[in-house]
C-alpha cells in the first residue's frame, strides 16, 4: 500500500469510537439502563431517535454527495461534519442519570450521529481517487481492519481508565456516572486525534467552483442520476438489496449491547468486553475479508457474510445462556467487517468514473433512507410485545429480504 492508501485508511481509526463507544456499547446502554425510565422505553426511544437520523441523513447525503462532486470539496467537507460529531459527542459529558435528561442525550446523540453519517459519504468517496483499482478491496479492507483496532483501543482504553476502576480515577464521581459520562469526552478527543493523516494527505482538486455554482451544479447531478437509475439496473439493484440489509446490520449493531444488557442483564464491565471481543472478531474479519474479496469478488463476500450474519443472529435470539451468546456474538462480529467493506468496494467498482461522489451519495441514501425502518419497526415490535427479543427479531427479516435482491444482482 502507499502512504496515501494508508493515510485514507487510518481515517477509520478516527471514525471507529463513535459507533464502538457512543451508538453501541457505552452511551447507548447508559441512556437506556441509566437515564431513560426504563430498559424496553429506552429502548423505544432510542430506536425512534435512530430512525429519525436515518431519515436525515437520507435526505442530505445524496445532495451532499453531488456537491462535493462538483465542488472539488470532500476534505473540507469531511473536516465539517468530524468537527461536529466531535463536538456534539463531547458535550454527552453534561447527561446526568436522571430520566429529565432523556429528551437532551438523545437530540446530542442524533447531532453526532448525522454528522458522523455524512462525514462518512465524503470519506468513502475518497477512495477510488486514492486506491488503484486492483487494490480497492484490500485498501478498503485494511480500513475496516483499522477501525475495528481503534475501536477495539479506545473500549479498552473507557474500560481501564474510566469504567472500571473504584474509586474512580481523576476524581469523577460514580454516583453521578461521571465514570461512564467521561467515555463520551475520551471519543470526542480521539476523534480529533486520528483525523488528520487522512484530511492531510489526501487533497482535492486545485481549481475548484464557487460555492453557489457547485450546489446548483450537485443538485443537477443528483437530480440526473436518479432518473438514470431505470437505465442502470446494475446499480439500482444492489442499492435496493444494500437498502435493507444495511439497515438491518447498522440496527443490529446500534441495539445488540442495549439488547445484551436488557435480556442477560450484562453491567457495563461486561458490555465494555463484548464490545472488545466483536471488536477483535470484526476486525480479523474485515483484515480477512479485504485480502480474499479482490479474488472472491465483493457480491459473493456480501451474500457470504450477510448469510453468516443471518444464521447467527437466529440463534442469538433463541440462547437462554450467557455463554452461549458470547459465543455466538464473538462469531457474529467475524462477518460484520467483510458485510461492510465489501459493500463498499463494490459500489466504487460500479460507480462511474467522475461520478463517485455522487453515487457514493446515493449509497449512504440506500443505506439510510430506510434507516427509519429498522429502529421504528424494532420500536413497535418491543412496545408491542414489551420483549426485547422480538424487537430484535424484526432486523433479522430486513437482512434477509436484503440478501434475497442481492442475489439477483450479477455483478461485473
Amino acid at each position: 500500500m502507499t502512504a496515501k492508501e494508508w493515510a485514507w485508511a487510518s481515517y477509520d481509526i478516527a471514525n471507529s469510537a463513535f459507533p464502538t463507544v457512543i451508538s453501541t456499547f457505552v452511551i447507548a446502554t447508559y441512556f437506556t439502563s441509566g437515564v431513560a425510565a426504563s430498559p424496553v422505553e429506552g429502548q423505544a426511544m432510542w430506536a425512534w431517535m435512530q430512525a429519525l437520523v436515518g431519515l436525515t441523513v437520507g435526505l442530505l447525503s445524496p445532495v451532499l454527495g453531488a456537491v462535493a462532486d462538483a465542488g472539488g470539496r470532500r476534505r473540507g467537507m469531511l473536516l465539517l461534519f468530524t468537527l461536529l460529531t466531535a463536538l456534539a459527542t463531547a458535550m454527552i459529558w453534561f447527561i446526568r442519570p436522571e430520566p429529565g435528561y432523556a429528551v437532551t442525550a438523545l437530540l446530542l446523540v442524533g447531532i453526532a450521529s448525522v454528522g458522523f453519517e455524512l462525514g462518512t459519504v465524503f470519506y468513502n468517496a475518497m477512495l477510488p481517487g486514492v486506491a488503484r483499482p486492483e487494490a480497492m478491496g484490500r485498501v478498503s479492507g485494511i480500513g475496516w481492519a483499522m477501525g475495528y483496532g481503534g475501536g477495539l483501543v479506545c473500549l479498552a482504553l473507557c474500560l481501564i481508565l474510566l469504567v472500571q476502576p473504584d474509586p474512580a480515577l481523576f476524581g469523577l464521581n460514580r454516583e453521578a456516572a461521571e465514570h461512564i459520562r467521561a467515555t463520551a469526552l475520551l471519543v470526542g478527543a480521539w476523534t480529533m486525534t486520528f483525523c488528520w493523516p487522512a484530511l492531510i494527505a489526501v487533497r482535492d482538486p486545485v481549481q475548484r467552483p464557487h460555492i453557489r455554482q457547485a450546489i446548483s451544479t450537485g443538485l443537477a447531478e443528483i437530480a440526473r442520476l436518479l432518473r438514470s437509475l431505470p437505465q442502470q439496473p446494475l446499480l439500482a439493484r444492489f442499492l435496493l438489496a444494500r437498502l435493507f440489509y444495511t439497515d438491518g446490520l447498522n440496527t443490529l449493531f446500534a441495539f445488540g449491547a442495549i439488547y445484551a444488557a436488557g435480556r442477560f442483564g450484562m453491567g457495563f464491565s461486561e458490555i465494555l468486553l463484548f464490545g472488545i471481543l466483536l471488536n477483535i472478531t470484526a476486525g480479523l474479519g474485515a483484515l480477512v475479508g479485504g485480502m480474499v474479496e479482490d479474488g472472491l469478488g465483493s457480491r459473493r463476500t456480501v451474500l457470504l457474510s450477510l448469510g453468516c450474519i443471518i444464521l447467527i443472529g437466529l440463534g442469538l435470539l433463541l440462547v437462554e445462556g450467557k455463554t452461549m451468546f458470547w459465543v455466538l456474538g464473538g462469531g457474529l462480529g467475524l462477518f460484520f467487517g467483510p458485510a461492510q467493506s465489501a459493500s463498499r468496494t463494490l459500489m466504487a467498482r460500479l460507480a462511474p468514473q467522475g461520478e463517485v461522489g455522487a453515487w457514493f451519495g446515493l449509497f449512504a441514501l440506500s443505506g439510510r433512507v430506510t434507516g427509519f425502518l429498522g429502529p421504528a419497526l424494532l420500536a413497535i415490535t418491543t412496545a408491542t410485545f414489551a420483549s426485547q427479543q422480538a424487537g430484535m427479531a424484526v432486523v433479522l427479516g430486513l437482512m434477509a429480504l436484503g440478501f434475497a435482491v442481492l442475489l439477483t444482482v450479477r455483478a461485473r
